[in-house]
C-alpha cells in the first residue's frame, strides 16, 4: 500500500515537473523567437489596416511566431488603449491570433510523441545554452534551440508520467455514461486548468497527452480544448483594467468570440467530431498496447485533436468576419465610456517582460506617445498665436485672456513634463544592441518635445508681461510678429506629419526652407526691437519684445532638429 502511494507520488511529480518543463521550454521559445523577429513584426503591425482579412492575417502571423495568443491579446489591447489600434481593426487581429495559437496544437501532434530525447531534445538545449551564452548577435536562435529541447523534454516526461498510470477502465466508462455532462464537466475543468497555468497552449499539449493516453475520452477532450480557448481570454481582460472604453471592448471581443465558439460547438460536437474523423486519417479512438501489454500513446487522435481545435476557430471566424462592423458596435454598446473627471496625471501601461519580452512593441507605443505629445506642444503654441491675435484696446480684457493663457500652458507643461521622465525611462529599459540608435533618437525628439513645452509657457509668461506693464505691441510690430508665429505654426504642423509617419525628401527639405525661413524674420524683427531702443523707445518693452522674437526661433531650432538631418541617422 506504501509502495502504491510513493509510486503515484513519483509519477504526479514526474508529471508536474514535465508539465513546469514544458511552461519553461515555451517561455524561454516564444521569448527567443520575439528577439529574433521582432522587428519584422513591428512590420508586420503596419498591417493592420482597416481590411479585415489583413487584420486576421497579421494576428495568424504573430501569434505563430510568439506562439502565444495571451501575449497577443494583451498586446493588441495595450494597442488600442493607447490609440495604435482601433475597435475594429484590434478584433480582426484577435480572430487571427485565435487561429494562429492551434499551431502549438500541430506541432505537439506532429513531433511531440515522435521526438526522440536523445537524439532532438537533449543536444537542442546543449546547443542552444552554448548560443546563447555567446556575446554576439544571434542569441536569440540559442534561446529558441534551448527552449524548443525543454519544451520536448517537459512533454516526454508528461507523457511517461500519463502513461504510466494504470488505464481505469470503470472510471472511463462512467464518464461515457454521463455522456453530454462529461463534456461539460471537462469544459469546466479545463477552464480553471488554463487559468491556473496560464498558458492554453501547455493546456493542450495536456489534454492531448491524455486523450493519447486514454486517460480522458476523445469527446471530453474535445470539450477541454474550448474550456482552454475560454480560460486564456482572461489575460487581455486584466490587461485592459485601467485602460480606455475601447481596450475595454477589444478584451471583451476576445472572450465573447471563445465564449460564443463554446456555445454552439459544445451542442454541435458529435457532428463536427464526425466531420473531423471523416478529414483526418487514423482512430482516434483505438487502444494502442506495447509488447508489455501496457498502453501507449495513440497518435492518431492528437491530429484529429489538432484538426478539431483549428476546425472551431476557423468557422467561428468565418462566422464572425462579415459582422465584424456590426460586432464592435455591439461591444459598443455593451462596455460604455465612464463619464466623470478624468486623472489629469500621466499614465502608461508598460508591456512587462513576462507578457512580452520583444522591447520594439513598447517603442512602437511610445512612437505614438511622442506623436501625441508633439501635438499638446503644437496646441499649446496654437493657443499662445490665438491670445496674441486677439489682443485688443481693452487691457482688462486682454490681462484675463494673458493670466488663463499661462495657466492653461503651466498645466499642460507639468503633463509634459511627466510624459518625458515616464517615456525616458522606458525607453532607457527597452535600449538594446538592435534598438540603440533607434531609442537614442526617440530620448533626443522627448527631450527637445519637453524644451518646447517650457517655451512654450515662457512665451505666455511674456506676453503676460507685457499686458500687466502696459508694454502693449504697435500696430507695425504686431504686422511683423504675426507671419512670424505663422512660421513657426507651420513648422510645427510639418513636425506633427512627420512624426506620424517616415518623412519624405521632401517634407525634409520643406523644414529646412521653413528654418531659413524663420531665422532671416528673427533677425530682421530683433534689428526692428533695436532701433526702437536707439530711437528712444522704452527699452524694458523692447528687451521684451526681443527676447519673445528669440523663444519663438527656438521653438523653430527645435522643429529642425526633431526633422532634420539628425533624423535620418538617428531612425535608423
Amino acid at each position: 500500500m506504501l509502495y502504491s502511494a510513493m509510486k503515484l507520488v513519483t509519477i504526479l511529480l514526474t508529471m508536474t515537473g514535465g508539465l513546469c518543463m514544458f511552461l519553461f521550454g515555451m517561455k524561454v521559445m516564444s521569448d527567443g523567437l520575439q528577439k529574433s523577429a521582432g522587428e519584422r513584426m513591428r512590420k508586420a503591425l503596419n498591417f493592420m489596416t482597416s481590411n479585415r482579412y489583413v487584420g486576421v492575417l497579421t494576428g495568424f502571423i504573430v501569434t505563430a511566431v510568439v506562439q502565444s495568443s495571451s501575449a497577443v491579446s494583451v498586446m493588441v489591447v495595450s494597442f488600442v488603449n493607447v490609440g495604435l489600434l482601433s475597435l475594429t481593426q484590434s478584433i480582426g487581429v484577435l480572430f487571427g491570433a485565435n487561429i494562429g495559437t492551434t499551431l502549438t496544437a500541430w506541432i505537439v501532434s506532429l513531433i511531440g510523441f515522435k521526438i526522440s530525447i536523445d537524439a532532438i531534445a537533449v543536444p537542442s538545449i546543449g546547443i542552444g545554452f552554448i548560443i546563447k551564452s555567446i556575446n554576439w548577435k544571434h542569441q536569440s536562435i540559442g534561446e529558441f534551440l534551448f527552449g524548443f529541447g525543454f519544451l520536448f523534454l517537459g512533454l516526454y516526461y508528461l507523457s511517461e508520467g500519463i502513461g504510466t498510470i494504470k488505464f481505469n477502465a470503470e472510471a472511463i466508462e462512467a464518464f461515457k455514461n454521463m455522456g453530454f455532462l462529461a463534456v461539460l464537466i471537462a469544459f469546466g475543468t479545463s477552464f480553471v486548468m488554463t487559468l491556473i497555468i496560464n498558458s492554453s497552449t501547455a493546456a493542450v499539449a495536456m489534454i492531448i497527452v491524455m486523450a493519447g493516453g486514454n486517460i480522458i475520452t476523445y469527446e471530453m477532450a474535445a470539450g477541454m480544448i474550448l474550456g482552454a480557448n475560454v480560460g486564456t481570454t482572461t489575460d487581455g481582460i486584466l490587461a485592459s483594467i485601467g485602460g480606455s472604453a475601447d481596450a475595454k471592448r477589444s478584451a471583451w471581443s476576445h472572450v465573447l468570440f471563445n465564449v460564443i465558439l463554446a456555445c454552439w460547438a459544445i451542442p454541435l460536437l458529435k457532428p463536427v467530431l464526425k466531420l473531423v474523423d471523416v478529414v483526418v486519417p487514423g482512430d482516434p479512438l483505438a487502444m494502442i498496447f506495447d509488447a508489455d501489454g501496457r498502453s501507449v500513446v495513440n497518435v492518431a487522435v492528437g491530429f484529429h485533436l489538432a484538426m478539431l481545435h483549428t476546425t472551431f476557430k476557423v468557422l467561428n471566424t468565418i462566422l464572425f468576419l462579415p459582422f465584424i462592423n456590426y460586432y464592435a458596435r455591439f461591444l459598443t454598446f455593451i462596455v460604455r465610456e465612464k463619464t466623470g473627471k478624468k486623472d489629469e496625471r500621466y499614465k502608461f501601461t508598460y508591456l512587462s517582460a513576462g507578457t512580452m519580452e520583444a522591447p520594439e512593441f513598447n517603442i512602437i507605443r511610445v512612437e505614438k506617445e511622442i506623436s501625441d505629445m508633439a501635438k499638446i506642444v503644437s496646441t499649446m503654441f496654437f493657443r499662445f498665436c490665438s491670445v496674441l491675435r486677439s489682443l485688443s484696446d481693452d487691457e482688462n480684457k486682454n490681462k484675463e485672456d494673458t493670466e488663463i493663457l499661462s495657466a492653461e500652458l503651466m498645466q499642460k507643461e507639468a503633463y509634459i513634463d511627466e510624459m518625458r521622465d515616464v517615456l525616458s525611462n522606458i525607453l532607457i529599459e527597452c535600449t538594446s544592441y538592435k534598438t540603440e540608435n533607434r531609442v537614442s533618437y526617440l530620448i533626443q525628439v522627448i527631450v527637445a518635445l519637453e524644451s518646447m513645452s517650457d517655451e512654450c509657457y515662457s512665451i505666455s509668461k511674456l506676453l503676460e508681461k507685457s499686458v500687466v506693464k502696459e508694454w502693449g505691441f504697435k500696430a507695425k510690430e504686431m504686422g511683423e510678429l504675426i507671419p512670424y508665429v505663422g512660421q513657426v505654426e507651420e513648422f510645427l504642423n510639418l513636425l506633427e506629419q512627420q512624426l506620424s509617419r517616415n518623412p519624405s525628401i521632401e517634407l525634409k527639405k520643406h523644414a529646412e526652407e521653413i528654418e531659413e525661413s524663420i531665422d532671416r524674420s528673427q533677425k530682421k524683427l530683433q534689428k526692428l526691437g533695436r532701433k526702437r531702443i536707439q530711437s528712444g523707445k522704452n527699452v524694458k518693452a523692447e528687451l521684451l519684445f526681443i527676447d519673445l522674437v528669440r523663444r519663438i526661433e527656438r521653438l523653430g531650432d527645435y522643429c529642425f532638429e526633431i526633422s532634420g538631418p539628425e533624423r535620418q541617422s538617428g531612425g535608423n
